[in-house]
């Protein structure tokens, strides 16, 4: 006779609380926690860094036919209430017209007793923001002082550039591009590289990606949409550095932190980062917090490196890169070092439910035992 099948599969039990317990596990209430805090997170640095803006010790350079005449000037500009400004008198215009193109100022007033106006030498491929900043407290003194002022734009943005802000868009792209890149390794193969060589293959994967993407960013902002101009070899160069920076960033954390350190790559990059890159608000108009770590952290340093190099001929752009590359090496060696140390043990795979110390499974491995179970 056919005997009846007994199901093993018990009934709930305890309830709908019972339920949720079983559904949602104690690591995964702490990592939607973390998101919720990496979201407040998120809403307060933009807000914080944005809802006030406020010029502060914006540097200027001041010239005149006579260097008491530069000198008093710019001693009058410097006085004013707040620090708006921080001017320095240089010898003559031609000086003054150097440093803003180099980038050692962000505007540069003339002053021509003997003539009918003075003039106001500012760079809207600097910021747009930061130059109207500039004319607005320069023109605020002069009216005052019933003198025209004549403003002249020695950098302008570009047509397809509205705002100066294409610079800004574009290297987020690119730290985007990094941090997903390094996630997705880690949603595929582990969060945790089992050694040094998958560190390394890892990285080159990166590294390929990186000058890819970067090129194509570079051609679609300049080519193909006309919104900056320049070097289109420096803008990819340039790509290439930030995406692999931020990248090689996302891996660092990962091995220091497994799943956990998808989250403080996008703390570092997205939260901090992008709110102090002076993309809508140059360094200058920013509070002190922000303008202070913002050229240190990747998208600030990429934002700076990618305005000099279409507007001001790569002026100013070699701190910058310099910062994007300690991130890029710093991060592969943390990442290296975090994989020799795990030996051999890789960390789980995104997703697969396991804690980030369980050693991953090969796949084929797993489905060939359970293929040879059914076969005992």
């Amino acid at each position: 006779m056919t005997q009846p099948t007994h199901s093993n599969d018990a009934g709930p039990s305890g309830g709908f609380l019972a339920e949720i317990k079983d559904a949602v596990t104690t690591r995964a209430a702490l990592l939607v926690l973390g998101v919720l805090a990496l979201q407040l997170a998120f809403i307060t640095s933009y807000i914080g860094a944005f809802h006030h803006p406020r010029p502060s010790e914006i540097p200027i350079a001041v010239a005149a036919p006579a260097a008491r005449v530069a000198e008093e000037s710019a001693q009058q500009l410097g006085a004013l209430p707040g620090k708006p400004l921080d001017p320095r008198a240089v010898a003559d215009e031609a000086t003054a017209r150097a440093q803003v193109r180099n980038r050692d100022v962000d505007g540069a007033l003339i002053v021509d007793p003997a003539g009918r106006a003075d003039r106001l030498l500012v760079a809207s491929g600097a910021g747009a923001s930061l130059s109207q900043a500039v004319e607005e407290v320069v023109g605020t003194v002069w009216q005052g002082r019933g003198r025209p002022l004549v403003v002249t734009d020695v950098a302008p943005v570009a047509k397809g550039d509205a705002r100066g802000l294409s610079s800004f868009y574009l290297v987020v792209g690119w730290c985007v591009g990094g941090y997903l890149c390094a996630a997705i390794l880690a949603i595929s193969a582990g969060a945790r590289p089992a050694n040094a060589a998958r560190a390394v293959v890892r990285l080159g994967a990166l590294l390929v990606y990186a000058v890819t993407a970067g090129l194509f960013g570079a051609v679609i902002a300049g080519p193909v949409l006309g919104a900056l101009p320049g070097s289109l070899m420096a803008l990819w160069g340039l790509g290439a550095l930030v995406v692999f920076a931020v990248g090689a960033i996302t891996l660092a954390f990962q091995g220091l932190a497994g799943v956990v350190g998808i989250g403080l790559a996008i703390l570092l990059v997205v939260v901090f980062g992008n709110p102090s890159a002076g993309g809508a608000y140059p360094y200058p108009l920013l509070p002190p917090f922000w303008s202070t770590i913002g050229p240190a952290l990747p998208p600030g340093a990429g934002t700076y490196a990618a305005r000099s190099i279409a507007y001001f001929k790569g002026n100013g752009a070699g701190g910058p890169m310099g910062v994007l590359a300690v991130w890029a090496v710093l991060g592969s060696a943390v990442t290296l070092l975090c994989a020799v140390s795990r030996r051999g043990r890789a960390g789980a795979a995104v997703g697969s439910g396991l804690p980030d110390d369980a050693p991953s499974v090969p796949r084929l491995a797993a489905t060939g035992d359970a293929e040879g179970t059914d076969a005992r």
